[in-house]
């Protein structure tokens, strides 16, 4: 398999990790006040769905190229957590994040968007595991 295929899939679950599970946490920690950690939590999980997307393009592009086979099967294996990741990120960015910026009905679009985030990761851990199982 692809170092490279492993290697943005490990970018895109790695980051998922560390913003959502690292990051976020610490903002409402040590930031003056919840308010300005929501801030500041909204535009790292914004950049957090941008690289989602591109990871995600990059792996379905890699999974093209016909000139490497022994890439392309291993991607298109975990194609549907792929595109399900994807999906996640962009109906994060633009469904569920504005409802939760402008503070309309905060507890269950948050409670939305955990639970997308977290389906998100497990996208992204399962295409990763797909992918690093498979020899070189």
């Amino acid at each position: 398999m692809s170092r490279l295929a492993v290697g943005v899939a490990a970018l895109w679950w790695g980051s998922l990790t560390t913003i959502g599970f690292l990051v976020v946490p610490m903002l409402f920690v040590h930031l003056p006040t919840p308010a300005v950690a929501g801030q500041m939590a909204a535009k790292l999980f914004s950049a957090q769905n941008g690289v989602g997307v591109a990871c995600g393009m990059l792996l379905l592009l890699l999974s093209g190229v016909n000139r490497l086979p022994a890439l392309a099967q291993p991607v298109k294996r975990a194609t549907v957590f792929i595109v399900a990741g994807m999906l996640l990120a962009l109906l994060l960015e633009f469904a569920v994040a504005p409802r939760i910026v402008s503070r309309e009905n905060l507890k269950l679009w948050h409670a939305v968007g955990t639970a997308m985030y977290a389906a998100q990761w497990l996208c992204a851990g399962a295409t990763l595991w797909k992918l690093a199982g498979h020899p070189r």
